[in-house]
């Protein structure tokens, strides 16, 4: 009997794209089946590869905590016991917390199918009200003479457009439009999707390095290297998409790697840790004295827009914003208040 034709998948892994699955022990099979579960139920609800890793963390911490006991044999006692450890030996932050938390309620729920009621009544702690750090145009100016190359670029477009960081790092070729100079930020927070500006001082940078990924993108596709990733089931609607151009990765490794959840290895964009490094490098350069992280080029592109005089709206829907009350905390860092308030000090004559 002829056997039924079927067609292959595309693209064709030989051995070397594909990682062998490491053996599993007798005594951690169990702990294995349950994260197992863990990351199906998770991807299953398309929750980012970010979530699933800390699920998967505080889980395993979880387990860790009681002596590896099965999830299923402990309860409420157990629960409270992991929770109170948290907050007063390792003294956690709010948020840390609140992340653990919900990675319990998550498993218990979705993965064991238990219910925990009082877990349900167990109010989270709220974090307080912070003030997001801002830096000042000639500190910005300042930032940009100390970096070059890719995170010269990721630095402008950071704070020239309001993006977020991995929101950068995942733009793909065919989301930078310049014919309306404008950037499509594709499944965002919250897996939304929106549109920014993109600054006429960065076009003439981003054409070059498109070109330039170009020639990068031809040697993987001359060497039959899988496509780069694709967001959802967009890989079996379209099959070849991971391998044309419009979907590579405007600011892609140098290198290839590993991917996590297929585990085929293929070239994956730039490493985030990469660019706070290089950022952080840049901040001692300049001698910029404050807090700063990535994502305060954001926090500077929203307060400089309002302090120019642009309306409120408007910069809420720039940065993506659900809530216009997310983005009036920026109100409270603009040179009003206190700031316009001569204090009595100055006033004297001081010896």
């Amino acid at each position: 009997m002829n056997k039924p034709y079927r067609r292959p998948s595309f693209p064709p892994l030989s051995s070397q794209h594909v990682s062998k699955a490491p053996k599993v022990t007798a005594g951690a099979q169990a702990a294995t089946s349950l994260l197992d579960r863990l990351r199906a139920e998770i991807r299953a609800r398309f929750y980012s590869l970010r979530t699933e890793q800390a699920y998967v963390y505080w889980v395993r911490d979880f387990v860790r905590h009681h002596q590896k006991r099965h999830p299923r044999d402990m309860g409420a006692a157990e629960v409270r016991s992991y929770l109170l450890s948290l907050s007063n030996q390792r003294q956690c932050a709010v948020s840390t917390f609140n992340q653990a938390l919900s990675a319990i309620l998550f498993l218990y729920k979705s993965v064991l199918g238990v219910e925990l009621p009082w877990l349900d009544e167990l109010q989270r702690p709220s974090r307080a009200p912070r003030q997001p750090v801002v830096l000042s145009r000639s500190e910005v100016q300042r930032l940009f003479e100390y970096l070059s190359g890719d995170t010269r670029t990721i630095a402008h477009l950071l704070y020239g457009s309001g993006l977020r960081m991995a929101e950068c790092l995942q733009l793909r070729t065919k989301d930078i439009d310049f014919d309306r100079n404008e950037i499509i930020v594709r499944g965002g927070k919250g897996d939304k999707d929106r549109v920014t500006m993109l600054p006429a001082s960065v076009r003439a940078v981003l054409r070059t390095k498109i070109e330039a990924n170009r020639r990068l993108w031809q040697l993987d596709y001359e060497q039959k290297m899988p496509g780069v990733d694709l967001p959802h089931a967009l890989v079996r609607k379209y099959p070849n998409a991971g391998r044309q151009f419009a979907w590579y990765w405007v600011f892609p490794a140098d290198h290839w790697s590993q991917d996590p959840r297929s585990g085929c290895r293929r070239r994956h964009h730039l490493y985030d840790q990469t660019l706070r490094r290089k950022i952080k490098h840049a901040l001692v350069q300049a001698r910029i004295d404050k807090h700063v992280t990535v994502h305060a080029l954001r926090h500077s592109f929203a307060t400089h827009l309002l302090e120019t005089g642009y309306d409120i709206r408007t910069v809420q829907e720039l940065l993506g914003h659900s809530d216009v009350s997310t983005t009036q905390i920026y109100t409270h860092v603009l040179n009003r208040g206190a700031h316009a308030v001569r204090s009595p000090l100055d006033g004297l004559a001081l010896p």
